[in-house]
């Protein structure tokens, strides 16, 4: 049994290839007899809204996705999320960071910078640095003082991903926890055994599952959904037409259908994809599913 999640941003409308994630992670949960919860990863500020929220949940619920429990917010944890810095700071595993977007960009291009994300301009400065950045206006961002090391992980679906832990940010420049710290501790705090999101994450799992042993936290599995593609196979977005929910309905295909074509595309056979949940979670395989990107083309045939 692995206890599962989808934590979107409700920044927008969920397009095909987020709801097609979505039914992926509820697949995974309950087909272990696991939970499935909904968490809403609303830490911009800006962009969130709970209009956004209400819509994506209507959404999940139109293809026939139930979740356990209340939804949970991020932008209500942040308590949470300051005991983890809390800790990581006592541990002295972070240091204040006052680089611009654009040093950290210019710098990481540089060719004596190598290839981390970020160079550590602000790793080891002094106080009296440290000090003229604060009178120059800089508020700091604070960053995992890291070692350098390569973690590997097992996907259950892309096999081993390995990267190199960089300084990532822990808490913004504005004092908002960053992502992943947020997400390591939301997936302790909800007992998530098993996360299963879309492939262009994976990238960031070593760092996450990193974080998590710094924490005392246990580490969760993964599995890592190909990305559904638009016509130029590049990730699907908005500029590829009527990719969301509501704008499949103007074009006359229900619900029933778009979540017909998503579980085939997940592997679930015709038979089982246009019956009710429990003849669904009963075809699901995850072995069937397949492992290169999907063609929006291939999700819109009737």
């Amino acid at each position: 049994m692995a206890d599962g999640r989808f934590a979107p941003s409700p920044t927008g409308d969920l397009h095909l290839g987020n709801l097609r994630t979505a039914l992926a992670a509820w697949l995974f949960a309950r087909s272990t007899g696991g939970r499935f919860v909904v968490r809403m990863e609303d830490l911009d500020r800006v962009q969130s809204s709970a209009t956004h929220e209400a819509s994506q949940l209507a959404d999940l619920a139109a293809l026939g996705i139930d979740w356990d429990g209340e939804v949970v917010r991020q932008s209500e944890r942040f308590d949470r999320y300051e005991a983890a810095i809390a800790e990581l700071v006592r541990a002295g595993l972070t240091y204040p960071c006052y680089c611009t977007r654009r040093e950290i960009r210019e710098a990481a291009m540089a060719p004596h910078e190598g290839t981390s994300a970020y160079p550590g301009t602000c790793r080891d400065l002094r106080a009296t640095d440290r000090a003229r950045r604060e009178q120059e206006g800089r508020p700091p961002a604070l960053r995992l003082r890291s070692d350098g090391r390569t973690v590997i992980i097992d996907d259950a679906l892309i096999g081993s991903v390995s990267a190199v832990v960089d300084d990532v940010v822990l808490r913004r420049n504005d004092g908002v926890p960053a992502y992943n710290l947020a997400v390591v501790v939301d997936d302790a705090a909800q007992r998530i055994g098993q996360v299963v999101r879309a492939a262009d994450l994976a990238g960031s799992a070593p760092t996450q599952r990193h974080l998590a042993g710094l924490l005392g936290l246990p580490p969760v599995q993964y599995a890592h959904v190909p990305l559904v593609v638009g016509p130029d196979g590049r990730r699907l977005a908005k500029r590829d037409g009527a990719v969301t929910l509501a704008e499949q309905r103007a074009a006359g295909r229900a619900p029933a259908d778009v979540r017909r074509r998503l579980l085939i595309s997940l592997g679930v056979g015709d038979a089982e994809a246009g019956g009710p949940n429990s003849a669904v979670v009963a075809g699901f395989d995850p072995r069937a599913m397949p492992r290169g990107p999907i063609p929006v083309a291939g999700l819109l045939v009737p």
